[in-house]
């Protein structure tokens, strides 16, 4: 198989006639990956709702058993999924492109898209909050991570894919051991230690602050993994030894993930028993550290993330993978669209009927939250599938691809 990859990555694209023999069995692999993404985006909907909705409530992070709303940690706890599954599918995403592309082809894309996603982020995405937030704040979050993560990515992919794996194991499972080391804002690696790191806030010049809501460290492991594990969905490779290769993998890491966690050792932070309470004990089980995410965190989310795309695969060809290939395939207009809408829904009802938590407006139970969740799905699903035919109508127009 590396023998294989080795030659895809040093060729271009194949003659027309062999690309329209070769087609069927790379859409439906893409349809599965596809619907997998989309399902993350919907399940993220939800999460950025109760921000919107419901920021008057606190979520700790990891968040605490002994006081969460169950349905709202229960929600938290499935949109824990988004962001792993999208780092490594975004490894993935880098594999298959390079499998098409020459090296310095596939660098110089990884480089381009991860600076535009760092400039939507600190240019757009910010922005959207400064209503709400006292202070203007740059929000170094996923979509921050993720740039960051791919211009990582073109400097690591030249390694032979046995090294590459290896440092993605390395990071995503050594990395806690750097949780004692925390630096104050007057040291002189702070900044950087902030960013990769040590989640916390970074003053800036004219008054602004960045936050460091998602170091980047361990996702660099994640989109690491996510790229190695990309040449299990070249073309030939069977659909079934893929299943077989994922059933394996997410089965291990749940294992891993059930038996580290009940040593309470390392990790995560310690679980604990509240007494007469069984179901306070084992939310107090599954709260894990996502900022930066955890070792637990992630074997627990990337293991569900790999038997979700079993099921993706296996049901590739139905309505209902169709329907969330729409939001996989248009991902960052998705992402772009939704918050938008959110924000500009937001403002309105601060100024129509002020703030009724303190100094923010917000509904008065999480039931309204799931309510919008319901009422939106269909009118943010609309536009989207339209731009993702627009997108794959005009492969022509070469900015689409970054949406």
């Amino acid at each position: 198989m590396y023998h294989s990859f080795s030659h895809a990555r040093e060729r271009r694209q194949p003659p027309p006639a062999a690309a329209h023999a070769a087609a069927p069995a790379p859409r439906r692999r893409l349809q599965s990956i596809d619907a997998l993404r989309g399902f993350v985006m919907v399940v993220m909907l939800l999460d950025h709702l109760r921000e919107t909705w419901f920021l008057h409530v606190a979520v700790a992070d990891p968040i605490d058993a002994r006081t969460a709303l169950p349905a709202l940690f229960v929600a938290r706890l499935i949109a824990s999924l988004c962001a792993p599954v999208f780092v490594a599918l975004t490894g993935v995403a880098a594999f298959l492109y390079g499998s098409r592309h020459t090296l310095a082809e596939t660098r110089a894309y990884l480089v381009k898209r991860g600076l535009v996603l760092m400039a939507i982020e600190v240019l757009f995405l910010s922005e959207l909050y400064w209503g709400v937030v006292a202070v203007p704040t740059l929000w170094l979050q996923v979509i921050w991570c993720i740039g960051v993560c791919m211009i990582v990515l073109a400097g690591l992919i030249g390694l032979p894919r046995r090294v590459l794996l290896i440092v993605g194991i390395a990071i995503v499972g050594a990395h806690n051991l750097l949780d004692p080391i925390h630096l104050s804002a007057g040291h002189p690696l702070f900044a950087p230690w902030a960013m990769l790191h040590q989640r916390d806030v970074i003053a800036l010049p004219f008054g602004l602050l960045a936050k460091t809501t998602y170091p980047i460290l361990p996702w660099i492991g994640v989109i690491a993994l996510g790229y190695w594990i990309g040449a299990w969905f070249l073309p030939d490779v069977a659909p079934a030894v893929r299943i077989r290769r994922l059933a394996m993998l997410g089965s291990t890491m749940l294992v891993a993930f059930v038996l580290l966690r009940a040593a309470n050792g390392y990790g995560d932070a310690h679980w604990f028993t509240v007494a007469d309470d069984p179901m306070r004990t084992a939310m107090s089980f599954m709260a894990l550290t996502k900022y930066p995410p955890s070792l637990l965190f992630l074997l627990l989310t990337l293991g569900v993330g790999a038997l979700l795309l079993i099921a993706c695969e296996r049901m590739a060809d139905t309505r209902i993978a169709a329907m969330l290939a729409v939001f996989g395939g248009a991902p960052m207009f998705f992402y772009l669209f939704h918050l938008t809408v959110l924000r500009l829904l937001y403002h309105g009802a601060l100024a129509l009927w002020g703030p009724t938590q303190g100094t923010v407006f917000a509904v008065g139970s999480y039931g309204w939250v799931l309510a919008w969740y319901v009422a939106l799905i269909v009118p943010l699903y609309l536009p989207t599938a339209w731009f993702s035919r627009f997108k794959a109508r005009r492969r022509d127009i070469a900015w689409l691809r970054f949406l």
